[in-house]
């Protein structure tokens, strides 16, 4: 379909779902369904019974070819995991489809800049789904910390108990590319989505290890300033939890809880919808999504054997 939506009045921009698993689940399908801005158009998974339950639950159609999904929709949002995502994204683009992407948005740079080039190429929005930039009040504090000067330093940490060493696994244990990359890969997006709109892009990174998927990085920004950054998904339950703590000349300022997160999908299909009725980019987009798969592989690179 047409990637200009300056045009599309009536009906609503329609926008279809790819993926069937506990995050579409829980947050994709009930976003777009809830979304007023928008038509919930269909479903295609990988798995045709998974699709046709989600499709069925929302009355919506189910796609047996993800290409006739993107003839159909005017956007499409992803829950694949994303190495999956990346080849079809650039599909949907070339179909002139708007991107709303999971993150991260590939595990290779080669990926995540096709991406990012076809957004580019075939003149689509894009919009990357990390939740600390989307969920309130933690989104309005990004924006207010971005405008103060003087950082020193910041100190984020999120410990996920995805695969626990105490208890039962979580919902989202059975992520194949989440056992295999860890938290440096699922969680590093969030970390990193907060650090750099504020602090300024990464200019530096070492990394280490330490008990289970643990991964420390140790990040130096265009500011000038430091930050350091403590990433798992296996952490006792106990010890999970989520902070990010900057310190700088104007005093320490401490990142907000959140909650609501099928909300905060619903904002960020918001912003994918106005960038593309307008032309103006959004800053959480593809190309955004790139550079955090750079910054995640080059710390992947310096990891210890």
């Amino acid at each position: 379909m047409s990637s200009d939506l300056s045009s599309v009045q009536d009906p609503r921009p329609r926008v279809g779902l790819l993926g069937t698993g506990p995050w579409a689940h829980r947050t994709h399908a009930p976003a777009l369904a809830a979304h007023a801005g928008s038509e919930f158009a269909g479903v295609w998974g990988r798995r045709p019974e998974a699709a046709a339950e989600l499709a069925g639950e929302y009355g919506v159609k189910v796609y047996e070819d993800p290409d006739a999904l993107f003839a159909d929709c005017d956007a499409v949002a992803f829950a694949l995991p994303p190495d999956v995502q990346a080849p079809l994204a650039v599909r949907a683009a070339a179909a002139g489809c708007h991107l709303l992407l999971d993150k991260p948005v590939a595990t290779t740079v080669a990926d995540a800049r096709a991406v990012a080039d076809a957004v580019a190429r075939h003149q689509v929005a894009s919009v990357v789904f990390l939740t600390l930039r989307f969920a309130e009040p933690t989104a309005g504090w990004v924006e207010e910390q971005a405008g103060r000067e003087g950082w020193f330093t910041a100190a984020a940490h999120w410990l996920g108990a995805v695969f626990p060493p105490d208890g039962t696994p979580s919902a989202y244990a059975d992520s194949l590319w989440r056992k295999e990359k860890g938290g440096l890969w699922d969680v590093g997006p969030h970390a990193l989505s907060v650090l750099i709109p504020v602090l300024g892009d990464v200019t530096a990174v070492s990394a280490t290890r330490g008990p289970s998927d643990v991964v420390q990085l140790a990040l130096r920004h265009s500011s000038g300033a430091a930050s350091t950054a403590v990433l798992s998904l296996g952490a006792p339950r106990e010890a999970a939890g989520v902070g990010l703590e900057l310190r700088g000349a104007e005093g320490v300022y401490a990142l907000p809880g959140w909650s609501d997160v099928p909300g905060a999908y619903g904002r960020a299909l918001d912003a994918l919808l106005a960038a593309g009725r307008t032309g103006v980019p959004d800053p959480r987009d593809a190309e955004f999504g790139a550079r955090l798969t750079e910054i995640l592989a080059e710390a992947e690179a310096r990891l210890p054997d």
